[in-house]
């Protein structure tokens, strides 16, 4: 589909009606369960990220909100899909999930205006900017960026699904859960953004071209709270859907 740069409903539709064929020709339904779901893209080119994105969580962690967008990359190695552990690894102390609304760019391009960003978006999907929060706070003190604190393999979990850019149209206003043990912790709208869609992909593409596959994950809500071994993670996007994942201490 990304090659193809066609990011519309009629894009699926040929699927859709060769799935209703077999249906009404007597062919049984393939139970979910019975199925892995992958990350809707595994080894994304790149994952950009927003820090401090809302304004209830840039207060919560800066006391201040940023006048330019804070962006840092996460590695594609660590992408993860749904239902699979995140991994507590054992020198860690304090891991914290972030429940994040994710962009997938269809189209190659830089220097885009922000009245034609939309048409470079391939869809849109869920993901779990998971991070060593210790470590993040160790090297924020020594100036280090960001990067390994948000790196760790299965740290990026995505999906469950991506919802085509004809079904969430801009204004993109979407409810945004986070929950823990059947608790919640985050809970905002992507209409608090700080900085939008739009604004976020023509600022990125000033600087860099942005490629089919890029992720742009585009920053949490205030609630940071720890997680554990043994904790199940879910984020719920309005249209989109729950992306779950256990979080499991690592093997000896």
């Amino acid at each position: 589909m990304l090659d193809d740069g066609v990011f519309t409903i009629s894009f699926v539709e040929p699927v859709v009606k060769w799935v209703e064929d077999r249906l009404s020709r007597g062919f049984d339904y393939l139970a979910l369960n019975d199925y892995r779901l992958l990350a809707p893209i595994e080894r994304p080119p790149t994952i950009y990220a927003l820090g401090r994105n809302f304004p209830s969580h840039a207060i919560e962690h800066a006391g201040r909100i940023s006048e330019e967008p804070i962006v840092f990359a996460k590695a594609s190695g660590s992408v993860i899909g749904p239902e699979e552990p995140i991994i507590y690894k054992k020198f860690l102390t304090r891991v914290d999930p972030e429940a994040e609304l994710a962009v997938i760019i269809g189209r190659r391009g830089s220097n885009i205006s922000e009245e034609e960003a939309e048409s470079f978006i391939a869809g849109y999907t869920i993901l779990n900017d998971v991070t060593a929060r210790d470590m993040q706070s160790a090297d924020i003190a020594v100036s280090h960026p960001w990067f390994r604190s948000k790196s760790i393999d299965t740290f990026c979990p995505m999906g469950p699904f991506v919802v085509l850019p004809d079904e969430i149209k801009e204004p993109v206003e979407l409810n945004i859960e986070l929950w823990v043990n059947g608790e919640i912790r985050q809970k905002d709208n992507t209409r608090n953004l700080t900085f939008k869609i739009p604004y976020i992909i023509s600022w990125l593409s000033k600087y860099l071209t942005l490629v089919p596959g890029d992720v742009i994950a585009t920053g949490t809500p205030e609630g940071m709270k720890p997680v554990f071994p043994g904790d199940l993670i879910e984020i719920m996007i309005e249209k989109i859907g729950v992306l779950r994942n256990p979080v499991e201490a690592e093997s000896e």
